[in-house]
């Protein structure tokens, strides 16, 4: 084999420059085409992507690397819209939201999510990107809402009932205003609130 075998350069009778590739270049220049469709073919097939980070400080997960397929895609993508269709994944209304109402939310919330991850199937639990999806999905809720609504939720309901019965005449936003601790409560429910709005974004990312 000599380098003509491989690739020719010559002027043609008019002065161009021709040049002409061999069977051996041919040969390789196929196989690598071939490679790259294989490879193209694979990634949209089965929907391999790289690594994505997730920054998460709800329930203090913080950094999450999770390198999706179509089946994590679809998890994350109900669980996205879940949050995004409800007040929980919307920003607090400090002048017109009713505390009752995205408690409420939160509770649909919990059981929704509660049931997306118990829906997936055993065998995908056994991949490890997939425990890593259950695991934000689940410390969201166990670390970052719960918190909450247990120092809060009872209380605040109780007492709201009670003043909304006797206080017919005034807005739910009036009453909640009146609750003793409610600076407190707002605060805590606003840290939250922000908390969820950026989970919701980064759930978007998958």
């Amino acid at each position: 084999m000599n380098l003509k075998d491989i690739i020719k350069i010559y002027l043609s009778d008019n002065y161009t420059l021709n040049i002409e590739f061999g069977p051996i270049i041919l040969a390789i220049a196929v196989i690598l085409i071939v490679i790259l469709l294989i490879k193209l073919f694979s990634k949209k097939q089965w929907g391999f992507k790289n690594d994505i980070e997730l920054n998460i400080s709800l329930g203090g997960i913080g950094g999450v690397k999770i390198k999706p397929n179509h089946e994590l895609e679809q998890i994350a993508h109900k669980a996205w819209t879940e949050l995004i269709t409800r007040k929980a994944g919307l920003p607090y209304d400090l002048e017109n939201d009713v505390i009752i109402e995205i408690y409420d939310s939160w509770y649909i919330l919990f059981g929704e999510i509660r049931k997306l991850v118990k829906d997936i199937p055993a065998h995908q639990l056994k991949d490890r990107n997939t425990q890593r999806l259950v695991n934000v999905l689940v410390d969201s809720l166990n670390n970052g809402l719960r918190p909450h609504l247990t120092k809060w939720q009872a209380k605040f309901r109780r007492w709201y009932e009670n003043e909304a019965e006797k206080q017919k005449d005034k807005t739910p936003q009036e009453i909640q205003r009146a609750y003793p601790h409610y600076d407190d409560l707002i605060q805590d429910l606003i840290v939250i609130n922000q908390q969820l709005v950026s989970y919701t974004k980064e759930l978007k990312k998958i």
